[in-house]
């Protein structure tokens, strides 16, 4: 059997990470782009990563980024993800000569900004819609009260207390098949609250179908959720510490409970370069 060979760029950003793969029509008319997500992403037998960013032309922007998960199913949106590929951009052969900092990302969710300063890769997305507070939904026999939004992706948000103990796996997995969120379903996201500009939070990721060690996009569902507790209006920045330890600066502007202007911070970086066999 002829084997075809894939060049990839490993990337991470806040313990999520990537396979990137540059897009050619040859290439997208031959392989099933969910099939390689779930072959590439495989922690065992392929290169192991929570998900394939597919970088590509764009008619709109300066790049296209596709997201596929690691089941192999297309997300519309990542933040972190957003982050990689906006760095890869930055660093690579392909980089805007004279906007070489400075890169928007076509992604099925919209138009995503970014700003480059070293290894510091900062985002600004689509405004987060759907907002709903203190939703009533019963998980294994318990009255929650969740709050949902759309950051590019669904997401519900959980408070809680004592988040290490929460067990994230099997209410996350619930949370995420509730017939409330279906039929897309939802990331799930538990957050404690430390004071107003800083919290901590874990996420079940769909897709995934498991706790990932960070979520750009949830951590931003995260911090505004936390904002829209508190009076004030105004710019605000909240801090967000993720399952990997990494803190990740989530910056908006609130008024009232209208959100826009919403930016993600943190670091990227590139791992390794190889080729994946197929």
């Amino acid at each position: 059997m002829k084997m075809k060979k894939i060049e990839f760029t490993k990337m991470v950003a806040a313990g999520n990470d990537f396979v990137v793969v540059v897009d050619s029509r040859q290439f997208i008319a031959r392989w099933s782009l969910n099939r390689l997500a779930v072959k590439m992403c495989d922690r065992k037998y392929g290169v192991g990563a929570d998900g394939l960013l597919i970088i590509g032309k764009s008619n709109k922007a300066d790049i296209r980024m596709r997201i596929f998960n690691a089941d192999g199913s297309e997300a519309e949106m990542c933040g972190n993800g957003a982050r990689c590929a906006a760095f890869w951009m930055a660093n690579s052969r392909h980089s805007t000569a004279h906007r070489p900092g400075n890169i928007k990302i076509e992604t099925k969710a919209g138009i995503v900004e970014s700003i480059m300063n070293g290894g510091n890769a900062k985002i600004r997305i689509t405004e987060p819609k759907d907002i709903r507070l203190n939703v009533p939904i019963m998980v294994n026999g318990r009255k929650l009260k969740v709050n949902f939004v759309n950051t590019g992706v669904p997401h519900a948000i959980v408070f809680v207390q004592g988040l290490e103990k929460i067990d994230v796996d099997n209410i996350g997995k619930v949370i995420r098949y509730h017939p409330e969120f279906l039929p897309s379903g939802t990331n799930v996201d538990f957050v404690e609250v430390v004071d107003d500009d800083f919290i901590k939070v874990r996420t079940y990721e769909r897709g995934v179908e498991d706790e990932t060690l960070a979520c750009g996009t949830g951590s931003i569902a995260s911090a505004i959720i936390s904002a829209l507790r508190v009076q004030g209006t105004g710019y605000s920045k909240i801090e967000v510490e993720t399952r990997g330890g990494e803190t990740l600066k989530v910056f908006f502007n609130k008024q009232g409970t209208k959100i826009s202007d919403v930016w993600l911070e943190g670091l990227a970086k590139i791992v390794y370069k190889g080729v994946f066999y197929v």
